[in-house]
Formats: structure tokens, sequence, C-alpha cells
């Protein structure tokens, strides 16, 4: 039998909650979405040092209140000790199941699911190439079919660029985002591609709009922002798919559709991230995109095969 209940707990990003929601499709459950935010002093301490965690979601958070569910999958550094806070107070009945590294003593969840370049392995740890995420054939095909008709215009083969943005660890400067237009640009009018582009919210405005300046009279679809996203359909419809590599997502998901999958180098550094796209390049999955000397080509790889088996060690540990 599935757990009667089930809650996503995150911040609310896409980054934490989409592999959640991932998880909760191959279990076959409806999930509660709670998404949290939390006040000072807890937003500047790590999680170890949480005193009375379920005090410390803002106003405007989702209520954290019984009854607890039976099954709670978290994700995030703020998720993490509420995780724990819950499982105590409901006696234990609350199993956690925590996405990505917890930064908490392992042996106090039921299960972590960690992407190998986490680096970090216990018995309760189940270890993935990727991180989780909830694409499927049956989503890509219909993706396919709401896109296509839009997307017509723009000549085969076609190449979509996922692009993401700034963050702790990488830069997305508008001189970066000048010098990718300018690499792009030479794929349609050097190789022959078509291109579509979509950028994300950390893009930013005005590197999308340079972007639009400097690809659109290429004749390159991008997406302005406005709904809808055709971020599936791209996935679903492109024949080579280039992603900025500061998103360990956009990545697990654009190698889900076992296309050929190229990263996109960007200002800065992390070790982890870093360790995440050498390990797939050495595997055969990924490729690096090295601008105008990149010559697209095909391969085939076997696209990692994380969720369905991250949702199937939790049936076989739980009993459901």
């Amino acid at each position: 039998m599935p757990p009667r209940s089930t809650w996503i707990l995150t911040e609310g990003l896409a980054g934490t909650e989409a592999p959640c929601r991932g998880l909760a499709r191959a279990l076959g459950v409806e999930p509660v979405l709670k998404r949290v935010r939390v006040r000072q002093p807890w937003d500047s301490l790590p999680g170890r040092l949480w005193l009375r965690p379920l005090a410390a979601p803002t106003a405007d958070s989702d209520k954290l209140a019984p009854p607890w569910p039976e099954l709670l999958i978290s994700s995030g550094n703020v998720a993490a000790p509420l995780a724990l806070a819950i499982k105590h107070e409901s006696g234990g009945a609350t199993r956690v199941v925590h996405v990505q590294n917890p930064k908490l003593r392992l042996d106090r969840f039921d299960l972590v699911i960690a992407p190998r370049h986490d680096a970090i392995s216990g018995p309760n740890v189940v270890t993935t190439r990727a991180t989780l995420h909830g694409l499927s054939p049956d989503s890509l095909a219909s993706a396919a079919r709401d896109w296509e008709p839009r997307l017509r215009h723009l000549r085969r083969p076609l190449v979509a660029a996922l692009i993401g943005g700034s963050n702790r660890r990488f830069e997305l400067s508008p001189a970066r985002i000048g010098a990718l237009a300018g690499d792009l640009r030479a794929l349609v009018h050097d190789q022959g591609m078509g291109l579509a582009v979509t950028p994300s919210r950390r893009t930013g405005a005005a590197n999308t709009a340079l972007l639009q300046a400097e690809l659109g009279p290429a004749g390159a679809f991008i997406w302005d922002g406005a709904a809808p996203n055709p971020y599936l359909g791209l996935l679903a419809l492109a024949d080579f798919i280039l992603v900025t590599q500061d998103s360990v997502s956009m990545i697990s998901e654009a190698i889900g559709t076992a296309k050929p999958v190229y990263w996109i180098r960007l200002p800065g550094k992390s070790r982890r991230l870093q360790r995440f796209v050498d390990e797939l390049t050495a595997d055969g999955v990924l490729r690096e995109f090295r601008g105008e000397q990149t010559k697209l080509e095909r391969w085939s790889y076997t696209p990692p095969d994380d969720t369905a088996r991250a949702a199937a060690e939790i049936r076989q540990r739980f009993g459901w």
C-alpha cells in the first residue's frame, strides 16, 4: 500500500521542488506542497544549530501542523531541519526522505537520495548519477504535440539552448552572454542549425534582452518569459541540447531525453558541480560545448533512470 498522505517540503525553488515532484510521481502519490521561508536567526544558522525549528517559518509560509503526513519528501538546507522536527513531532510515524545532501547527520533521516557528486554515503543513502526529475516519455510526447506547430518554422536539425543564470558559484555576465550569443549564432550561420533558446528566471531581463537582440535577427526563437513556457517542448523537439553548467536539474532533465547534450562553461568555480559534469562526460553522457570550434555530433547513451530506481528503493525499504 502506498503512503496515505505525502508532503513535499522545500523553499519553493525549482531546483529543489522539481526532483521531489518527480519522485512523488514515480511513487504514484499526490503530494501536498509545503513551501517555506524562515526568519532570523534561523536563516543565518546552519541546520544543526536550529533550536525549535517549527518556530522558524515566516508567517507567509505554508502551515506545518498536524495531521502529519505518513511520507515527507524534503529538499534543501532549510527543509532538512524542519523535516526532522516533523518526524520528531509525529513520534516517528512520518517517514522522511531527503533529496540531496541534507548537511545534517544522515542517520537521522529514513532515507537520503543524493547524486554522486554530493560525495556522501551510508546505509540509508541512495546514490544517483544525476538529480531526480519528473520527465517521462508521455510528458515529452505531450509537449512535442503542443509545441511542434509553434516551432515548425525553425530549421532542422534544431538546437535547444537552456540558459540558467548567476548563483553563488557562477556568474552569467552580459559579456559571457554576448560571447555565448556569438557562438550560438555561428551554429545557425555556419552549421545550418535551427535555434530555440529558453532563459530562466535567473538569466535576468538584461541578459534575455541581449539574447533577443543578438539572436532574433538570425531567426532564433527566444522565450520572452511570458506564459506558456516552452521548456518541455524544446526538450521534446530538439535534436541537440545545450545547457549552462550552473543548473544540475536542467542538465539532469536534458540527459533524460537520451539526446546529445552539451554543457556550457560559465565564469566561476564549484568543485561539486564541476565533478558532476566531469563524471557524466567520462560516462559518455555529456560533452562540453566549446563555442565555434564545436561541431555538433550525435552519439548514443543510456540515460540515467535514477527517479524510478529511487522510488523502487523506497517501496522496498518501507514496504509500500
